[in-house]
């Protein structure tokens, strides 16, 4: 158990006798915001953060970019949250596994779960199974280090050509990662196989395909900004592609981002020469595109080789309002490589209920509901929602401090209102309990401290390869550094 129950025992008696004990499922942006409001909020509160994973920071470490470190300059935030004497962080704790929903709201006044998004939508399409057909998520997790995503292998040596469904920002990320220069990427936190994956690869062509056409592309100018400045890159849009409609244009007029990526993408149109140079990468940009199967190759039984696209239109209401239809015109696009940027899917927890549809726990201003009627006198008293798994998997780092306001603004209000057992004065043990059970199941919890080991091994082995840092990617090499 490291030096926990020492620190623990400190602590415990520094505090008030009848603490309110707040329990953090997930340790990416939802989760910290959430300790950070509570503890700010609530004078007395202890908050325990927990996370599967023996490293704490979520999609900051497992999902941004590694050419983007700037935007994982908030992990220096995080970190002084979970340094506070109130709050403690226990990686390698799973719950399901080492411990039930249930069993933490018997040891907590309140439980907020803010585990994020760890799976994918699916398409629902012929093919998806076949082999080089993968999630954006899952390409992320492996370049990226993270230890469930190290065991992908894409081939990226049998095809020169890679198709992405989607065109958010993800989508916008691994098109970066396949055509930028590697001698870029050297210099980054990338995992190491990944970076050789990528000195070895043979994808030339990236093709970035959406329902929709420019004006509704999913990305931010920064983003789409960034990929068109790639050296050496050949950008192709079609011109037919670019024609806007009346609704386009009320649709631009009321959004500045949306008006900045159409002006971006027709500026890129017009500068583009009309074939690519011998050896330069190239980009291509389709839209008004949905695919309708994935074709198996004839060569390699089991294996993509291209995408059956269907044509689309748009139609609907209003601006903001259009969605793609099939016109029943189709066209094949041969590729080895498929990565479906369609969305991030939350996985349910035992005995709670979930909208499978949106991908949430059903919840009013983050209270979670026991059912999925809607009924906002159907609470769930002391369990608490943040983060995708509230709203479902959009927005940037930042949406998630509003989302946890919200959140820790319900938690406070039922505890004024004596909703919660902590107004009613009854004692829970809090982290006691919580590394009480675990030493019982034999689960070694990681605390912050021995993160701070692996953060200090992982920045060393970087320093040897001009690298901010070398990730250690499996649960035995992070597990082994933590001791």
């Amino acid at each position: 158990m490291y030096k926990a129950r020492a620190w623990l025992s400190r602590s415990f008696t520094a505090l008030s006798s009848n603490p309110l004990r707040v329990c953090v499922v997930g340790s990416g942006p939802a989760g910290f915001y959430t300790a950070e409001k509570t503890l700010k909020a609530h004078q007395e509160a202890q908050v325990d953060i927990i996370d599967r994973l023996p490293t704490p920071f979520g999609l900051v470490r497992s999902g941004v970019a590694p050419d983007h470190p700037e935007t994982k300059i908030v992990i220096n935030q995080f970190s002084r949250v979970v340094q506070h004497e109130r709050c403690s962080f226990f990686g390698n704790v799973t719950l399901g596994s080492s411990v039930s929903l249930s069993e933490l709201r018997q040891l907590y006044h309140v439980v907020v779960l803010a585990y994020g998004a760890e799976s994918d939508r699916a398409l629902g399409v012929p093919g998806e199974d076949l082999i080089g057909v993968h999630s954006a998520r899952e390409f992320v997790w492996w370049y990226n280090g993270h230890p469930n995503g190290k065991n992908l292998s894409p081939d990226l040596k049998s095809t020169d050509t890679a198709v992405i469904l989607g065109q958010g920002n993800v989508a916008l990320d691994v098109a970066r990662i396949l055509l930028r220069p590697t001698e870029e990427l050297a210099t980054t936190d990338i995992a190491s196989y990944a970076l050789t994956a990528l000195e070895e690869s043979s994808i030339r062509k990236v093709y970035l395909v959406g329902r929709r056409g420019p004006v509704q592309a999913a990305c931010t100018a920064k983003e789409l900004r960034e990929i068109l400045g790639i050296k050496n890159l050949y950008v192709h849009i079609r011109e037919d592609d670019l024609i806007k409609s009346p609704t386009d244009e009320e649709e631009m007029k009321n959004s500045r981002i949306q008006r900045r990526v159409y002006e971006l993408l027709s500026k890129a149109a017009a500068s583009a020469s009309s074939q690519p140079m011998s050896g330069q990468r190239e980009l291509h940009f389709v839209f008004f595109r949905k695919p309708d199967s994935f074709l198996e190759s004839n060569e390699r039984s089991g294996h993509v080789s291209g995408v059956h696209f269907e044509k689309t239109a748009l139609k609907g209401g209003g601006p903001g309002k259009q969605y793609a239809v099939g016109t029943g015109e189709f066209e094949d696009l041969d590729c080895g490589m498929v990565l479906k940027s369609i969305g991030y899917k939350s996985v349910p927890v035992n005995g709670l209920p979930f909208d499978n549809h949106k991908g949430i726990v059903p919840n009013i201003r983050g209270r979670v509901l026991k059912n999925m009627s809607g009924d906002s006198s159907q609470v769930e008293n002391g369990l608490y929602v943040c983060g995708w798994l509230k709203r479902g998997p959009t927005g940037i780092i930042a949406t998630n401090l509003y989302c946890a306001e919200e959140t820790v603004a319900s938690i406070s209000e039922d505890l004024e209102q004596g909703v919660l057992a902590s107004s009613s004065g009854l004692l829970k043990p809090g982290r006691e309990g919580l590394l009480q059970l675990l030493d019982n199941r034999n689960v070694r919890p990681v605390p912050f401290s021995a993160w701070e080991k692996i953060d200090s091994e992982e920045k060393r082995l970087g320093s040897l390869r001009n690298k901010p840092r070398e990730k250690l990617t499996t649960y035995e090499d992070l597990l082994k550094v933590a001791t």
